[in-house]
């Protein structure tokens, strides 16, 4: 049996349920059609319809049978621990880690390691994302904040609805950006040439904002550091495109390799929060990794 349990957030409101939850949840949208209909998916306890509009904190529940039947297994797996307490754990992702399970890809994945280190975590997104409040991309490295209960889940969603969660990241780009400063306010929805890329897009689209700093420019490239104020998907690395400076290394948005990074130099290096049960504002960072950091040098040589 599958369970799912998911707390509409304020910046998904509007969405059509049935596309909403194959996106969160992934499940064709035609699955998603089916339980519907035959009343197995709930929003506030009430059956819906398939064109029903998602409103925020709407609580989606469904008891079903999976096809593939997956599971999420404690694994044995080296985290890299930045803080942890009993509500809420802070991880240093590396590269090429997927953050949960999903089909074909049911192994391996944060929460793997997560289920073995903390045996229990919030429960509130289900089975196959407990504890996950918030997602960085397999090749993006840094700062993950876990909930180990729904107190601290629920405290940490709002926070993240009301964009008080501080999230900085590290990027380097292509290209020589002339100004300092600058925002990037721009809608992100599916590519609707490939529904495997994110786009900037009048059509499906939702606001997405990006403010960005250069930090040191390079002949060819610079480095910027990004605040997200909301957490589409793959937003840096849309936004970054959209402004005619592709992140490095991105095989998805980027130009074709320049260097070796094996995936895109985009590091999540700074989070603040409100801590869920003491209320202290709680900030946690994580150096550059290894390969990121010796490009950087690389640079500075070459440009010397």
């Amino acid at each position: 049996m599958r369970e799912i349990k998911i707390i509409a957030a304020a910046e998904d409101a509007g969405a059509r349920i049935d596309k909403y939850i194959s996106e969160q949840e992934d499940l064709s949208r035609s699955r998603v059609q089916a339980l519907l209909a035959e009343g197995s998916i709930l929003v506030n306890q009430n059956a819906v319809k398939a064109n029903y509009k998602v409103k925020a904190d709407d609580c989606i529940t469904a008891v079903f049978n999976d096809e593939m039947e997956m599971e999420a297994r404690p694994e044995k797996m080296e985290l890299d621990v930045r803080y942890e307490d009993e509500d809420v754990i802070v991880i240093n992702k590396p590269k090429n880690i997927v953050v949960h399970p999903a089909a074909g890809n049911q192994s391996g994945t944060l929460v793997n390691g997560l289920l073995y280190h903390c045996k229990d975590l919030s429960g509130i997104n289900g089975t196959l994302r407990p504890g996950i409040v918030h997602r960085i991309d397999k090749d993006t490295t840094g700062l993950l904040i876990v909930a180990k209960n729904d107190l601290a889940h629920a405290s940490l969603s709002k926070q993240l609805q009301s964009k008080t969660v501080n999230r900085l990241y590290y990027a380097l780009v292509h290209g020589v950006i002339q100004h300092d400063f600058g925002t990037i306010d721009a809608p992100i929805g599916r590519d609707v040439k490939d529904r495997q890329k994110m786009a900037v897009t009048a059509t499906n689209s939702k606001d997405a904002r990006t403010h960005f700093q250069v930090i040191e420019r390079f002949e060819n490239y610079t480095l910027v550091e990004c605040r997200l104020e909301t957490g589409r998907t793959h937003q840096i690395r849309v936004h970054m495109q959209y402004i005619g400076h592709p992140v490095v290394g991105d095989e998805k948005y980027s130009y074709r390799k320049t260097m070796q990074t094996n995936g895109q130099l985009l590091h999540a290096h700074q989070l603040t929060f409100q801590h869920p049960r003491t209320g202290e504002v709680m900030t946690v960072e994580a150096e550059l990794p290894k390969q990121f950091a010796d490009i950087l040098e690389e640079l500075r040589q070459e440009s010397r």
